[in-house]
C-alpha cells in the first residue's frame, strides 16, 4: 500500500510539473554579428532586402533604441548570458576570457525550471578545444586557460564554433581571389572543382568532438539544421526550450552564392556579397520560424532579435543616421536592430522609445517565469517585462558602456561619453540630437556632472566585482 501511495504522489507530482512546463515559453535568442542598426528593412533600408525579419519585427515590437552592452562580440555575449556588464568577468573584448564557472547563467537558471538548452552557432566565450589549435584560440598554448565550452555554461548540447567563419562554405577558402574578392573582405561563394585550403576553424558537438558532416552551404542553415532537430526533440519531449542561435552573418568574410548575389546585381561587388550574406541570414529565419508553426509553438514562443554590435567599418554596413561603428561607444557602435516577438502575449505592430540593452535579457525573462535571481550580486540588466508595450516607460537608471579607452553612461535622454579614460567629456542630448553632432557638456554643465558622478560609482562596482569580490 505504501509503494501504491508512494506512485501515485510521483505521478501527481509528474503531472503537475508537466502542466507547468507546457504552459511555460519557449524562448529563443537569435543575435546576428555585426549587423549595423539599419542593415535591415524594419529600421528603412530600402537595399538591404530582409522581408521575413521585417515580417515577424512587425508583428512584434520592436526596439528604437537597443544596445549592445559592448561594441565588440565577446563581451555583449557575456552579457546576454549573466545579466552582468561583461567587464565583471574580465572579457573586455574580442578573444579575451572566457565564461567563468563562478558566473550564473541564464542556461543554468531555466534548467531547474525544467527547460531543455541548446546553443547554435557562433560562442567567442571560451576555447572549444583542449588539443587543437583551433580559429583564433584553442590548443595547448596560452589559451588553455580560456577553455570553457557551452555544456560548461548551462547548455545540454551545442553546435558552435570559437569565432568567425566565412558565412558560405564556412570550412574553407578559395586557393585564389578575383578582382574585388579578398581573404578579409569576402567572395563569392566557391564552385565546382575550385581549389580551397582550410579555414582554420571547427564546428564542436561535443567535448573534442568536431562535426564532420553538412558542413558545405549556406553557414547560417547549417546552425538552423542543427538547432531545428533541437526544437523538435523538445516538443517530442513536451519541454519548454531555451536556445542561443548566434549567427555569423555578416561579420567578414561574407561569402555569398549566385542566388542571393543576383538580388543586387546592379550594385557594387562588396554590397552584392555582404547584402546577399544577410538575405540569405533572412532566408533562414522563414525557416525557423515555419519549423516552429508547423510544431503549432509559434504563438509560444517568445523571440528575441539583436545583433552584438553596430556595423565593422569600411564595409556597406550601416548604423544609418546614428554615430560610429563597431568598436566605438557612440551610438553607430552599440545600438542595434532589435525585436521580440510573443504571440500569446504581445500586441504586436508596435515601435517602443525604451532603452534596452542586452543585459536585460535575463532579468526580463526571469520576471516572465517569476523565478528570483538566485544571488544578491549586481546585476546591470533590468526587468523590461512591465514596461515593454509601455510608449511613456521610463528607465530609472543610465545604462553604462566599457570598451578600451572608451566610456559611456547613456541615460533616457543624455549620454554622456569620453574616448580617453576619462580625460575629456562629452556630453548629447539623444532626444533631439540622435547623431551626438552638438556637444553640450559647457551649456549643461550641472547634468553632465551628476553623470559623471553616477559612472564613476557604476565603474568602481563593476571594478570590484571584476577583483572576483562577487563570488565570496
Amino acid at each position: 500500500m505504501k509503494d501504491l501511495l508512494k506512485l501515485v504522489v510521483v505521478i501527481l507530482i509528474w503531472v503537475n510539473s508537466s502542466i507547468l512546463y507546457a504552459q511555460d515559453p519557449n524562448i529563443i535568442l537569435i543575435m546576428t554579428d555585426d549587423q549595423g542598426w539599419y542593415d535591415v528593412g524594419f529600421n528603412g533600408n530600402k537595399e538591404v532586402k530582409t522581408p521575413n525579419l521585417d515580417d515577424l519585427a512587425k508583428q512584434g515590437i520592436i526596439f528604437n533604441r537597443f544596445y549592445a552592452a559592448s561594441s565588440v562580440c565577446s563581451p555583449t555575449r557575456a552579457s546576454v548570458l549573466t545579466g552582468r556588464n561583461p567587464l565583471r568577468m574580465n572579457i573586455p573584448t574580442a578573444n579575451s576570457g572566457h565564461m567563468i564557472d563562478q558566473e550564473i547563467t541564464l542556461p543554468e537558471i531555466l534548467k531547474t525550471r525544467g527547460y531543455v538548452t541548446g546553443h547554435f552557432g557562433k560562442w567567442h566565450l571560451g576555447t572549444l578545444t583542449k588539443i587543437n589549435r583551433d580559429a583564433n584560440r584553442g590548443g595547448k598554448d596560452k589559451f588553455l586557460k580560456d577553455y570553457s565550452i557551452p555544456t560548461m555554461n548551462g547548455y545540454d548540447e551545442y553546435f558552435c564554433t570559437e569565432s568567425k567563419v566565412p558565412t558560405f562554405d564556412p570550412m574553407v577558402y578559395p586557393d585564389s581571389f578575383q578582382e574585388g574578392e579578398s581573404k578579409q573582405f569576402g567572395w563569392r561563394s566557391i564552385k565546382g572543382k575550385q581549389v580551397t585550403k582550410p579555414y582554420g576553424t571547427a564546428y564542436w558537438r561535443g567535448v573534442e568532438e568536431k562535426s564532420i558532416s553538412n558542413l558545405e552551404g549556406e553557414d547560417t542553415k547549417l546552425i538552423m539544421d542543427r538547432a531545428m532537430p533541437f526544437i523538435e526533440h523538445s516538443v517530442n519531449r513536451k519541454k519548454p526550450f531555451f536556445s542561443t542561435i548566434w549567427i555569423h552573418s555578416p561579420h567578414l568574410p561574407v561569402v555569398s552564392d549566385s542566388i542571393h548575389t543576383s538580388f543586387y546585381k546592379d550594385m557594387t561587388l562588396r554590397k552584392q556579397i555582404y547584402y546577399g550574406a544577410i538575405t540569405a541570414m533572412d532566408d533562414q529565419i522563414k525557416r525557423l520560424w515555419s519549423k516552429l508553426e508547423e510544431l503549432d509553438i509559434a504563438d509560444n514562443t517568445i523571440i528575441w532579435f539583436c545583433s552584438d554590435n553596430g556595423p565593422e567599418r569600411d564595409t556597406p554596413g550601416s548604423a544609418g543616421e546614428f554615430k560610429g561603428k563597431k568598436r566605438s561607444l557612440y551610438e553607430g557602435g552599440v545600438r542595434v536592430p532589435a525585436f521580440v516577438i510573443w504571440k500569446n502575449q504581445l500586441k504586436g505592430g508596435q515601435r517602443v522609445n525604451f532603452p534596452v540593452v542586452t543585459s536585460d535579457y535575463l532579468p526580463t525573462i526571469l520576471d516572465i517565469l517569476n523565478i528570483q535571481y538566485p544571488d544578491n550580486r549586481p546585476l546591470d540588466g533590468k526587468s523590461i517585462w512591465k514596461f515593454i508595450e509601455d510608449k511613456n516607460a521610463k528607465r530609472n537608471s543610465p545604462i553604462g558602456f566599457l570598451f578600451e579607452n572608451q566610456m559611456s553612461w547613456a541615460g533616457e535622454r543624455y549620454k554622456l561619453i569620453s574616448e580617453d579614460k576619462g580625460q575629456n567629456f562629452e556630453l548629447y542630448d539623444l532626444k533631439n540630437d540622435k547623431g551626438e553632432v552638438n556637444n553640450i557638456i559647457n551649456k549643461e554643465f550641472e547634468i553632465a556632472s551628476t553623470m559623471k558622478i553616477e559612472l564613476y560609482e557604476w565603474i568602481n562596482s563593476v571594478s570590484n566585482s571584476k577583483k572576483g569580490n562577487d563570488y565570496n
